[in-house]
């Protein structure tokens, strides 16, 4: 093995260690835990070493953010491998409530406005592409033509949010959180079929 691959793996190791360190701390203690110097001290660096990876604390909760939709994508994409169009829709819904009630905290900065708009918008658009692709295939299945795709998915999107945030309520909780989102999602998906049937035209989004 050459020198530099050498390096170029122990940096690569390192940076793994670092962002292991991160999540561990963001989840088990929360965003007012995640400092470099606490990272550098768990991970037995010292502070300047985790600034050679990230700039900043903003850009390593970037990375985080990042790792969270990672995971989100890898649930949604087995909730894909469901044969039957409309339990593939509301798969997804129980699977997005499901994981920030798993992840709490890291759910909370995936989706904190302190974290530049544009750059969640962009680690977030694999899953959210996920959720386009299975809208257009259950639409085609249905015979429902939506007016705008972007924005029908835009509303399932905001609808799994809004309900995965009463999970956190005490008199709601996760699992009735899931349930709740499965039911709002067939509520809509019967909202549109029933628009496009007793209209004859798109349904609208």
């Amino acid at each position: 093995m050459s020198t530099s691959t050498r390096r170029a793996r122990e940096r690569a190791n390192t940076r793994e260690r670092i962002i292991e360190a991160a999540l561990h701390v963001l989840e088990t203690e929360g965003i007012a835990a995640l400092t470099i110097r606490r990272i550098a001290t768990d991970v037995e660096y010292s502070a300047p070493v985790v600034y050679q990876h990230f700039a900043n604390k903003d850009a390593l909760v970037l990375e985080l953010v990042a790792y969270g939709h990672h995971l989100m994508l890898t649930e949604f994409r087995q909730a894909a491998q469901e044969p039957d169009t409309d339990r593939r829709m509301t798969r997804i819904a129980s699977e997005y409530v499901r994981f920030a009630g798993e992840h709490p905290h890291l759910y909370q900065v995936m989706n904190d406005p302190v974290v530049d708009a544009d750059e969640r918008r962009r680690v977030a658009e694999p899953a959210i592409d996920v959720l386009k692709e299975l809208l257009t295939t259950w639409s085609a299945a249905h015979d429902v033509v939506l007016a705008d795709p972007d924005q029908a998915c835009e509303i399932l999107w905001g609808t799994l949010y809004g309900i995965a945030s009463l999970s956190y309520l005490g008199n709601v909780g996760n699992d009735r959180a899931r349930r709740l989102a499965e039911q709002a999602l067939r509520a809509i998906l019967l909202g549109w079929q029933t628009e496009a049937l007793a209209n004859g035209r798109p349904a609208s989004s």
